[in-house]
């Protein structure tokens, strides 16, 4: 296991898992994560001659979780990582990566804090510019008035979800986990749901679980969510419209310092508003973009499902920045 510290960031504290010497690189996770998603990184990251930190996001695992829901806007997403950049690299710039929600955090970072940012790598979602319209008009749009059901729409409601979670922690990681993983058969998760199911409905629980995720690692998320709970990780979906309001203040930016982006063939992701060639569109927002692979077979769990493809690609990036 890493060191771990707790440090204050600024607006609350963080606990981060930091292993080795050298320039600063600080992983940011996503939904339903923790800093352990990037067990696989950390260790060869260090030995590449990098300080390597991965962040509890705030809401999560020994990280500080408020109550309210505006405390989880991007804009203190964003305070926090330049925050326990300052802390751990005083004076000098990182390099962040991020996966699921923790890459539009990173991207942001860069986006909004160049000082901090040194480079930039994002897993799963595509950056593809600062947003013309809010998430939640795109959602409404295109699921909810249609009577289709979305996951973020679902998470609207407080409580809601996180009782869902709540009432068998082990049960919800498992089938969500695989839902969305790249060993999921087509039609998985379910295309038909409507308004008013729940997140976990049809979804399977396999029986075994594919070998990317031990029953070791299932037990330490396990143990993490039962600690934790799920608000502070669900109010960040619950924050659409404050995101829009404050990134439009950035429009007309682009992110300038040199970035990476790997994705997964089968991560839903990429085709839960149609199947859309993001390569070319993310050029135009990243203007030093030095890498953009989709990794064939791989699901969701980017960097979990396939770690040796992953710092095939993030090690020598890294190196070469």
């Amino acid at each position: 296991m890493p060191a771990f510290r707790t440090i204050d960031v600024g607006e609350l504290s963080l606990r981060v898992a930091v292993e080795g010497v050298g320039p600063l690189v600080l992983m940011v996770h996503g939904f339903p994560e923790s800093w352990y998603s990037w067990r696989h990184q950390l260790t060869p990251i260090a030995e590449a001659g990098f300080t390597a930190a991965a962040i509890d996001v705030r809401g999560y695992g020994g990280s500080d979780k408020p109550h309210p829901v505006p405390a989880y806007a991007m804009e203190h997403m964003v305070a926090d990582v330049a925050g326990a950049i300052e802390v751990l690299s005083p004076g000098d710039p990182a390099v962040l990566i991020g996966h699921d929600w923790g890459a539009p955090i990173v991207w942001n970072s860069a986006l909004t804090r160049p000082d901090r940012v040194r480079a930039v790598a994002g897993l799963s979602v595509p950056y593809v510019g600062v947003p013309t319209r809010s998430m939640s008009a795109m959602i409404d749009e295109v699921f909810t008035r249609r009577g289709r059901f979305f996951y973020q729409h679902y998470f609207q409601s407080e409580g809601v979800a996180e009782r869902e979670m709540q009432a068998d922690v082990r049960g919800a990681l498992r089938r969500f986990y695989y839902a969305i993983s790249g060993d999921a058969p087509d039609g998985t998760w379910p295309a038909d749901k409507v308004v008013g199911d729940t997140l976990l409905h049809r979804l399977p629980d396999p029986q075994p679980f594919p070998a990317w995720l031990t029953p070791e690692d299932l037990d330490y998320y396990v143990g993490e969510f039962e600690r934790s709970g799920f608000r502070g990780p669900i109010n960040r979906y619950r924050n659409h419209d404050r995101d829009f309001a404050w990134l439009s203040g950035f429009q007309g930016r682009t992110i300038d310092q040199p970035s990476l982006f790997i994705g997964g063939h089968r991560d839903l992701v990429l085709t839960m508003f149609g199947r859309v060639d993001f390569i070319p569109l993310m050029k135009t927002q990243l203007t030093d973009l030095r890498g953009a692979d989709i990794l064939p077979g791989c699901g969701h769990w980017t960097q979990q499902e396939q770690p040796d493809e992953v710092n095939a690609r993030l090690i020598p990036w890294l190196k070469s920045l």
